[in-house]
């Protein structure tokens, strides 16, 4: 997945050319100053498209690696804050949402892929990071089906574009449609694509929200396994190796220890606030990956799909929220 960001980000055109110490000198100030309180994810979304769209990314070969290890870090930290009793109900609670909302997606997926003639492989991946975890789904299938760096490169940009966009949509729909932290939790973590947009968008809506979206979020994620085992065998590929993510047994160990270990009563919070600073700097580096030559190489067909995909998603499972529960 790295080599294929890279793929598509190098030589970015950008609007001022400045020299390496200065580029690095702001990139880091931006950077240190997501770390405030005055910074909220989606505004450090913002500050890295502007960052690296005016003056470049200094860091572009480390920004992938530094990411994953970021949102890992950051996820697992979230569960210093988590109840396991309320993410046990909160995931049996999602999980009929999660299955019918993957099935539906990947069989809408490949209609649509075959509407738009859009290359198999690249259909598929768009299909799979909509319907399980964006990126990391992407990440995980890839190999499986053998893509090569342009269909997987063009598919991690739909998904890319779509997800920085759901941290600002999301919060602003849930609370214009009046939606409680419960529901909204279980919208935002089926409908948006990457495990980062979903936790940034949840903070923002409130701490029950963040907990049920985060929960039922991992749970959903597992099922790249699954996933990736139904792709090897319709592409054919025995070979093909399945990236687990491993890091969601820690988030579980996290949860664990805050609810059994009254030690971690005086511990807890401040591991909750370093996560949550972890995530702001992950959403920056996200949107520092978002440069031109990202947005140039999706092309209009598989970002027609990808749009369709979310948007089906997004409202059949409002509906299926609001009304159906």
């Amino acid at each position: 997945m790295e080599t294929h960001q890279k793929s598509i980000q190098k030589e970015s055109f950008i609007f001022f050319k400045v020299n390496a110490t200065l580029q690095q000198l702001i990139f880091v100030a931006l950077l240190l100053f997501c770390t405030t309180i005055f910074v909220s994810p989606p505004i450090a979304l913002v500050l890295g498209l502007i960052v690296a769209n005016l003056f470049g990314h200094p860091f572009l070969e480390l920004n992938h690696k530094a990411t994953n290890y970021l949102l890992q870090f950051s996820v697992v930290g979230l569960g210093f804050g988590m109840n396991v009793h309320s993410a046990v109900s909160a995931g049996k609670e999602g999980f009929l949402f999660t299955v019918a909302s993957i099935v539906s997606t990947l069989i809408l997926g490949t209609f649509l892929g075959k509407w738009f003639k859009t290359d198999t492989k690249t259909s598929h991946l768009i299909s799979c990071g909509t319907a399980i975890c964006g990126g990391s789904a992407i990440a995980a299938i890839a190999p499986v089906i053998k893509s090569n760096e342009k269909q997987t490169s063009v598919a991690l940009g739909v998904i890319f574009i779509l997800n920085s966009v759901a941290l600002f949509l999301f919060p602003a729909v849930g609370h214009w449609l009046d939606l409680t932290q419960k529901e909204f939790g279980l919208w935002c973590a089926i409908a948006i694509h990457d495990t980062s947009s979903v936790v940034g968008a949840a903070s923002k809506f409130g701490p029950e929200a963040l907990q049920i979206a985060t929960t039922v979020k991992l749970a959903r994620a597992l099922w790249i396994i699954p996933v990736a085992l139904i792709t090897a065998f319709i592409f054919k590929n025995k070979s093909g190796k399945i990236k687990i993510p491993y890091f969601i047994g820690l988030f579980i160990l996290a949860m664990i220890a805050k609810t059994y270990l009254p030690q971690m009563e005086s511990v807890a919070p401040h591991l909750v606030s370093v996560s949550k600073i972890g995530l702001t700097i992950t959403l920056f580096l996200i949107g520092a990956g978002l440069n031109r030559n990202v947005l140039k190489s999706v092309g209009l067909k598989p970002l027609a799909q990808g749009v369709l995909l979310w948007t089906f998603i997004a409202i059949a499972t409002l509906i299926s929220i609001i009304y159906l529960k």
